[in-house]
């Protein structure tokens, strides 16, 4: 951990200086200094920046604490930006719960994934560095140029081999079909309607929600009888719309797992849950397990047991 905090105060003061020679904010700060740590900068930069940068590579990280201190810059970014909610990070304490997933539901050593909605690559990063074993194929789509470049630049620096495609995930791709999908799905009404008007889910009487429209677009690039990781609101199937999505989920999809999630972990975006779904046949009750508690020991291990137990 003292190594962490030691690279993590080394990047955010070269950060700061970024943020004050290019009269910029957070991350495109991070995403200059990321480029310089490389060498590939055609800034003009301090010698205590490069000093910085030296003391950084002397530290040789690992891939997962090269994770860590991302994670703490980019919440350190968040606080300092105001992002809104679609643009926060995914919290580790997920990304674990996810990676648990993952290896549970695909022992194979091979694995393809897609996110829809990438962002800043957090949850990316989580997967690829937290789940050493396998050969993992990644692929994020996200609209967000910004978040493109950030997330791009910190897989450059991290050795991620993780793609990250400027795409609007609810348009069609031609993209070979994955064996895994993930997102954490933003939340909100898709702006085109002349677009959302060709999905199974889109309304009729007001604009569409893009999370809608995600899953069903996504399931197009899932393979048969895979599975789909989301998080979403814990009133998924009970808000809005819901009825246009449980139709979609009664012909293309089952719901195999809802896990709840403590309500302090998204204190601003409401409660959330992670949905599994896979592309099948319906089948047996889902799983449901309300994880109220990612700290204590006990509700985690209880909760991976009977995930096991049901799931595989």
């Amino acid at each position: 951990m003292e190594k962490i905090e030691t690279a993590f105060g080394l990047l955010v003061a070269n950060v700061q200086q970024f943020e004050t020679l290019l009269s910029t904010h957070f991350y495109e700060a991070l995403i200059e200094q990321n480029v310089a740590y490389l060498g590939q900068t055609g800034q003009a930069v301090s010698e205590e920046l490069q000093l910085n940068n030296d003391k950084l590579r002397h530290l040789d990280l690992t891939k997962q604490e090269w994770q860590k201190v991302y994670q703490f810059a980019l919440i350190k970014g968040a606080k300092e930006m105001g992002l809104q909610a679609n643009h926060q990070l995914t919290p580790d304490a997920i990304g674990y719960i996810v990676n648990f997933m993952i290896e549970t539901l695909y022992p194979a050593r091979e694995l393809s994934i897609l996110e829809l909605g990438s962002g800043t690559g957090n949850l990316a990063e989580t997967i690829l560095t937290g789940i050493p074993d396998k050969t993992i194929t990644y692929t994020g789509f996200e609209v967000d140029d910004l978040l493109i470049d950030l997330s791009a630049s910190i897989a450059d620096v991290i050795q991620t081999k993780a793609q990250f495609l400027q795409l609007d995930a609810v348009r069609p791709q031609h993209i070979e079909p994955v064996a895994l999908l993930v997102s954490e799905l933003p939340v909100g009404y898709y702006p085109d309607d002349a677009i959302a008007q060709r999905s199974i889910v889109a309304s009729s009487t007001s604009p569409t929600y893009a999370h809608h429209l995600l899953m069903a677009q996504g399931f197009k690039y899932l393979k048969a009888n895979s599975y789909a990781i989301f998080i979403a609101p814990s009133d998924l199937l009970s808000s809005g719309q819901a009825d246009l999505l449980k139709k979609w989920l009664k012909d293309y999809a089952r719901i195999a797992a809802v896990i709840t999630l403590p309500e302090a972990v998204f204190a601003k975006q409401g409660q959330k849950a992670i949905f599994v779904l896979q592309k099948a046949a319906q089948g047996q009750a889902p799983f449901v397990f309300p994880l109220t508690s990612l700290t204590q020991p006990e509700i985690v291990q209880r909760f991976m047991t009977q995930f096991r137990q049901n799931m595989i």
